[in-house]
């Protein structure tokens, strides 16, 4: 709680942070049935969907080969229930409002690629900032990875949610019986309802 970046340093709690507000734009936008929240909540869900599958697949990939790997030894243990909580319901949560509640996201590769590798870089400098004046890195993995390492343990990072967003179109299309394509019209309060 005392440290720099305080609990914002974890990129479980940046992810639930967006979610969140993903959440509550959409809460806003179907309470107001404005047409800007609408869009604002969609926007958020292009970052927002993809970062929380990233996380639930980082999370546990590495908990399953060790989970010293994402849990320090001074931390408690989280309960499964909560442990699911953070670390899965949040994309579940997210994917089901895409397929379910949303238009079709209408972001193209380079924007994905762009989106994805900002995220992943900007949180690695966070990551070194929180270092340099906190002495340790929030997770254990990041100090047994050498500087290479970690560039190539963020650049994966931005390909599997660059991926992740790529799958959530497929996904999409699958479900719903339409592709997803850039030329599509702008997403509008009750698309998802027409169809």
């Amino acid at each position: 709680n005392d440290s720099y970046g305080w609990h914002l340093q974890y990129l479980t709690i940046i992810g639930l942070s967006l979610a969140t507000t993903t959440f509550f734009f959409a809460l806003l936008s179907d309470a107001t049935l404005s047409p800007r929240l609408f869009l604002v909540k969609n926007a958020l869900s292009v970052a927002s969907a993809p970062l929380e599958v990233l996380i639930s697949i980082l999370y546990w990939s590495l908990r399953a080969i060790d989970p010293a790997l994402v849990l320090p030894d001074w931390a408690p243990r989280l309960a499964l229930s909560a442990d699911i909580t953070f670390h899965a319901l949040p994309a579940v949560l997210l994917v089901l409002d895409l397929l379910f509640f949303s238009p079709p996201w209408t972001i193209s590769a380079l924007p994905a690629i762009g989106l994805s590798g900002v995220i992943a870089f900007s949180y690695w400098l966070w990551v070194e900032l929180c270092y340099h004046h906190n002495g340790f890195c929030p997770y254990p993995l990041f100090e047994a990875l050498t500087t290479p390492w970690r560039l190539v343990l963020f650049g994966g990072s931005a390909l599997v949610m660059t991926l992740s967003t790529y799958s959530l179109q497929w996904l999409y299309a699958t479900v719903n019986g339409r592709p997803m394509t850039s030329g599509e019209a702008r997403a509008r309060p009750g698309d998802a309802k027409r169809g």
